[in-house]
């Protein structure tokens, strides 16, 4: 059920990385949309003061988006400072006294996870976390299942369910979302949409750049953590649900949660493992480090819908381009064209850089009657300015108490019951070379029927 929306949005981390790159330039958005006229308020320990705040929020859209005058004075008036130490009762004394008749404020947790503990404690004994109340916490969420868990138990401690808003910031983003919406809005899909049609699904996605000064951050985390039981999981899930019987977000989030239920634990055989040569001398990380910056998994789903179709899951850095993309390969219909190299057709997703519908059909060629080849059938939209940004999404979402796009207690812990296996397992870690497509280890399954599909993207 939707919640009534909150009257004031507290954001922890106020003076960090995460807020001067996607909060600020977020927060000018939704102003502009006429989404925000609620108080903001800033907590942080930086010594710092409103008017600091406010010059670090108008350098952050100077460089992230754009600045808006008008926009970020109103923002500039909506925007509060509570200075201080997480640990101290004090600092969350002021932050009681600055959201003053606030009743139902969301409190955003844009800090390391292992402060959620503390910082929810002492909004319980502030007062700052009564029945109007809710919390919205950053990924990632937990480093496996046993720590997703303990968070959850401290989340509950003080916040119901209905209450705790987990971001996933990918759900954010229009086209991924708009895999539901091509499934459940058109009638032609359902007629192919399982194992008696589907060869194998594949979901690919890519980065051309390193770890970007993070190797510290990174080799804490690695590919499956950072992003494949998260951001991968959540576009499989929305290829692989049932039709939801309405559109509310428990209904939605039911859903999800089967298609993961449905997943067997990964082994090592469904797993390959890789690092891109250069990784180690990357500041921070380890010189015998076996993180991985490289991966990618088979996923088999025991349901009546999918049983014996594979879905592959890749995803890493330093990759020949910057690119997710969703590849359905269907089987191969009997035919009559003997000495025909056909392909199978297939259904591709482009997520981003821009959004691609493309389905691949066999046709004849023009120029020999007894030759074939692929051709694309295409539809393009490239993202248009003024775009809905993923964080504005999400975050107005919370605050409007809308928790369709936020994943549940069992959905995190089943994600991580299916990769926990492979996390405590030493599988080996194969080095590549920059701006390839990762190992090549020979002996393996983990590739899909008819190969991986390589995304290209052009200027």
């Amino acid at each position: 059920m939707k919640q009534p929306h909150s009257d004031a949005l507290v954001f922890f981390g106020a003076t960090g990385d995460l807020a001067y790159k996607k909060i600020f330039p977020s927060l000018q958005a939704m102003i502009k949309r006429g989404h925000l006229n609620i108080p903001v308020i800033g907590v942080a320990k930086a010594g710092w003061d409103l008017a600091q705040l406010r010059a670090r929020a108008k350098d952050s859209l100077e460089k992230h988006g754009g600045l808006d005058p008008a926009a970020f004075e109103r923002l500039s008036g909506l925007l509060r400072y509570v200075d201080g130490d997480y640990s101290d009762a004090a600092t969350f004394q002021a932050l009681k006294k600055t959201l003053g008749n606030a009743e139902r404020p969301a409190h955003y947790l844009a800090i390391p996870p292992l402060l959620f503990g503390k910082v929810v404690e002492q909004l319980a004994a502030a007062g700052c976390a009564g029945p109007g109340a809710r919390v919205i916490v950053e990924k990632p969420f937990g480093t496996d299942l046993t720590s997703a868990q303990n968070l959850n138990r401290i989340l509950l401690g003080t916040f119901d369910e209905s209450r705790i808003f987990r971001i996933d910031h990918y759900l954010g983003k229009r086209p991924v979302h708009n895999l539901q919406f091509y499934r459940f809005a058109n009638a032609f899909p359902e007629s192919y949409w399982n194992r008696d049609h589907i060869e194998s699904v594949q979901i690919t996605m890519a980065e051309d750049f390193g770890v970007q000064g993070r190797g510290k951050f990174y080799d804490q985390t690695g590919t499956i953590r950072d992003v494949m039981q998260n951001h991968l999981f959540q576009l499989a899930a929305n290829l692989a649900m049932e039709p939801p019987p309405r559109l509310d977000s428990e209904s939605v989030r039911d859903e999800k949660v089967k298609v993961l239920k449905a997943i067997h634990p990964l082994t090592p055989a469904d797993i390959i493992r890789g690092q891109f040569h250069g990784y180690r001398d990357e500041p921070g990380v380890a010189p015998d480090s076996q993180v991985e910056t490289f991966a990618a998994i088979r996923l088999e789903l025991d349901s009546w819908r999918w049983k014996g179709v594979p879905f592959y899951l890749r995803a890493g850095k330093n990759l020949p381009v910057t690119c997710t993309e969703v590849l359905i390969r269907m089987r191969q219909p009997p035919t009559m064209y003997e000495g025909f190299d056909l392909k199978s057709n297939y259904l591709r997703f482009r997520i981003s850089p821009q959004v691609t519908i493309a389905i691949g059909v066999n046709v004849m060629a023009l120029s020999d009657n007894a030759a074939g080849g692929v051709n694309e059938m295409i539809a393009n939209h490239h993202p248009e300015t003024g775009e809905m940004d993923a964080y504005e999404r999400v975050l107005g979402d919370a605050m409007s108490g809308d928790a369709t796009l936020f994943a549940r207690e069992d959905y995190v812990e089943e994600a991580w019951r299916i990769v926990d296996p492979v996390l405590k397992s030493e599988t080996p870690v194969f080095e590549y070379a920059p701006k390839t497509w990762g190992p090549s280890p020979t002996g393996t399954d983990v590739v899909p029927p008819g190969g991986w599909w390589n995304p290209e993207v052009t200027p």
